[in-house]
This record gives structure tokens, sequence and C-alpha cells, in this order.
């Protein structure tokens, strides 16, 4: 018999929730500054940067898949997973630190700069993103304590937002003292080291409680099984198109309020400036969504209240912008429930995820919480890529001209991309919920079951051993 891992403590989830401000710290600060970085700092066509975003997503198609079944397949002291955020915590940091390190170069040379970099940064971002997801899966057999688990991420999720919000675009104006370059590569700096040593926290602070199986069957078996499941399509669709809409938001924000609204970057409230305000308003809303989620979870169907989250952010987007530009405080009462919204949504998927992880084990006895969670990344990854990449392909087809007082047209693309794109998006994201059948009836019959056999299985869990690094 296995013996009988102790649960799920608070300090464990509260660790394991650190982990997810290593990507989150990237995630939204590359949302806001990436764009702005090489384009209106760097000369490089916003289209150009545009195409880069889209096409390195080819390589991830392959390493996220790869990495995940990786994942499944090792075998170490430390478990299956936990291993990778302390191997990959420096390379993820120095890569990180090296996409915005780009010396004073011509527009071609940093297009190639954005390629290397940003490629490289992407595959330490799947070599640790892929298997910190996954670790959720494995920490407990518990659909519910999972839930709680992903609320705790989700919440440090949306502090990274705050501290990107706040605490990094207030670096960005302070450390460059006019620099604007110099200010957003020494910000870089310091959240690629908070990153990694997020990732050493996760790893030391958690524990695998779920055995691996005596063997894996082949990958290309588990692939095809994966997208035959009509659940894990649902959740993926979700999964790629919210993140299209926030970052296309995110991406064109500094282009909304410097070309459209007029802003002068002052601040405007304490020492937050307007865009500073924009987004510490979606990060106090995206906590909120995160608690509003995690206790409805425990009565509801998480794919009713995906659909839910979803009505609730389209609404507050197209009241966002319906609302005068210079409308300051309504406008970020209506972002605080832009974030209520993506907060909802993303703890509720991330939860999912694992629970179609639980039903694929339970329904073919195949264990692939690795690759079943990479698609996740996958999708997350390629929305945010074709978010952030719209506004570059908008702002060139309306004739947008860096620097320069914007036509209507181009006036009209940054609107596209703000409001207009990201709102479209989130409606069919909350459509494909409607083929998602997992209800909490099906997961409480396949968590008995599976707890049944597990206790059967003659290979105990793996030591946690955190003191031994």
């Amino acid at each position: 018999m296995a013996e009988q891992a102790p649960p799920v403590g608070r300090l464990e989830k509260l660790g394991y929730g650190v982990g997810d401000l290593a990507s989150s710290f990237y995630v939204n600060f590359f949302n806001i500054y990436l764009l702005y970085f090489f384009v209106e700092l760097g000369g490089v066509g916003p289209a150009a940067m545009g195409l880069m975003l889209l096409l390195t997503k080819f390589f991830d198609a392959i390493t996220d898949p790869v990495m995940g079944a990786l994942g499944d397949r090792t075998r170490s002291r430390w478990g299956r997973y936990r291993p990778y955020l302390l191997w990959g915590s420096v390379p993820f940091g120095l890569c990180g630190a090296a996409l915005f390190a780009a010396p004073d170069l011509s527009p071609g040379s940093m297009l190639v700069w954005a390629y290397v970099t940003y490629t490289l940064t992407m595959l330490a971002f799947t070599a640790t993103n892929v298997p910190y997801a996954a670790l959720m899966g494995v920490i407990s057999p518990s659909a519910d304590t999972r839930a709680s688990v992903a609320a705790y991420r989700m919440v440090f999720s949306a502090l990274a937002v705050v501290g990107v919000a706040i605490v990094a675009t207030t670096l960005v104006r302070e450390l460059g003292a006019g620099d604007e370059r110099r200010g957003i590569m020494l910000t870089m700096f310091i959240l690629a080291g908070a990153g990694t040593l997020a990732l050493l926290v996760a790893f030391a602070s958690s524990r695998e409680r779920i055995p691996p199986a005596a063997n894996n069957g082949r990958v290309r078996d588990d692939l095809m099984l994966l997208i035959r499941t009509p659940a894990w399509i649902a959740v993926a669709l979700a999964a790629v198109l919210t993140p299209v809409a926030i970052a296309s938001r995110a991406g064109s924000a500094l282009f909304w309020f410097r070309y459209v609204t007029g802003d002068d970057g002052q601040p405007i409230f304490l020492f937050l400036d307007r865009i500073g305000l924009f987004y510490a308003a979606f990060a106090i809303g995206q906590l909120l969504g995160v608690v509003f989620a995690a206790a409805l979870a425990r009565r509801f169907d998480k794919s009713r209240l995906l659909i839910l989250a979803g009505t609730i952010e389209v609404a507050a987007i197209i009241a966002f912008h319906l609302m005068p530009i210079d409308a300051v405080w309504p406008q970020t009462v209506a972002q605080v429930f832009v974030g209520v919204g993506l907060g909802m949504m993303m703890m509720l998927a991330y939860s999912m995820f694992t629970d179609i992880a639980e039903y694929l084990e339970w329904s073919t006895g195949r264990q692939m919480t690795g690759l079943a969670v990479s698609g996740a990344v996958f999708a997350i990854k390629t929305g945010v890529a074709i978010g952030a990449a719209l506004p570059g392909l908008l702002f060139a087809m309306t004739g947008f001209e860096a620097g320069a007082v914007q036509s209507e047209s181009a006036k009209y693309g940054i609107d596209l991309a703000f409001a207009i794109v990201p709102a479209a998006m989130i409606v069919p994201a909350a459509v494909a919920m409607l083929f998602y059948r997992l209800d909490r009836a099906t997961i409480a019959r396949f968590e008995s079951e599976l707890a049944q056999r597990r206790s059967q299985s003659a290979m105990p869990p793996f030591p946690s051993a955190p003191e031994t690094l």
C-alpha cells in the first residue's frame, strides 16, 4: 500500500503560488513594454515585430509538448516536475534579462536581437513554466484542493500585475531618469532576478503526492488522445483567445494613452501616472476575480463560471470604450471589472486542465499531466503572442507613425487593438465552455475511483526532500 501523503498546507500553497511570479512578471512586463521597446524606441517596424512574435510560436509548438512529455517521464528524488524549477531558474532569469539589454543598434539588427533573445527566453519559459503548471496536477488528488492551489497561484499572478503596474512602471521612469531604454532594461534585470528566486521558492516549498505510473505509453498516442478530448479542446480554445484579448489590450495601452488621449505621463494619483493607474485597477480586479471564482467553484460548475467571467469582461471593455477619453475614474472602475473577468477565467482554466488530466487517467489509465498542461502553457503563450502581434499588424495597416501626430485612421487602428478586438475575442472563449462536460458530479466520481486505485498501488509517492538542494 502507498504511504498516505500529508495534506497540502497553507504554507505549501503559498510557496507554490509564489512561483507564478516568475512567468507573470515576464508576461505582464512584455505586454506593456516589448512592442514599445522595439518599435517606439528601437525603430523596428510594427509589422516586423508582429511577425516575429507569431513566427516564434512555431518553435513553441514543438518545445512545449516535448517539455510536457519529458516531465511525465522524468524520475528523480524530487519528483517528475519539481526538478525543472531548480535546473531552469537561472537560465530563465538570464534570458529574460538579455531581451531588453540590446545595445544601440540599427533597426535591422534590433530585429535580429529580438528574434534571438525572445526565442531563448520563451525556451527558458517553457522549461520552467510547463513543469510548474504540471506540478499543480500532482500536488493533490483532490479537485477542490487543486482549485484552492490554483487560487493561490492566481493571487500571486494578480500581485505580479500590481508589481508591474505600480512598481515596475515607476522604476522605468525613475531608473531611466529620462532614458526610457535604460529604465526598461534595468527594471527587467530586477524582475528577472525576482523571477529566478520565485522559482526556487516554489521548488523548495512544494511536493508531489500522486505517484507516477510504472511506465508511460508513446507520446504520439497521448497527443492523439488529447486532441480527441472535447473538454481539453474547449479549455485550450479559451486559453488561446483570452490572452489574445488581454495582450492586445495591454500591448496597445501605452499607444492609446499617448496618441489617443494625449496623456503626458505625469502622475495623476499619488505617484501613479495614467497607465500605472490603468494597470493597478486591472490588478485589483484580477485579485478580486480570483477570490470570487475560488469561492464559487466550490458550489458551481467551472464551465458556467467561466461563461459568467467572459460576460463580465466583455461588458467592462465595451463600457470603458464608450466613455469619454478623459473620464479617468469611470474608466478605472470599468478596468477593475476587466480584471475581475480575467482573474476568474485564468483561475478556472488552470484548475480545469488538471481536472482533465485526472479524467484522462481515470478513463484511459494513462498519466499525461505534463503533456495536458503543456497544451495550456502553449495555448496561453500563443494567445499572448497573437495578442502582442495584433497591435503591430493593425498599426501598420492603418498608417501608424512612431513619434508623429497620428491620423484618424491610425487612431482607429489603436482603438481596434485596444478595445474592439479584445472584446470580440472573449465571446468565442466563453461559448467554447458549452462543450466542457466535466461537471462536479463527474469529477467527484472519478476522484473517488482514482483514489481507490492509487491506494492499491505498491509504488510510493516521491519523497519531498525540500531541504536537499
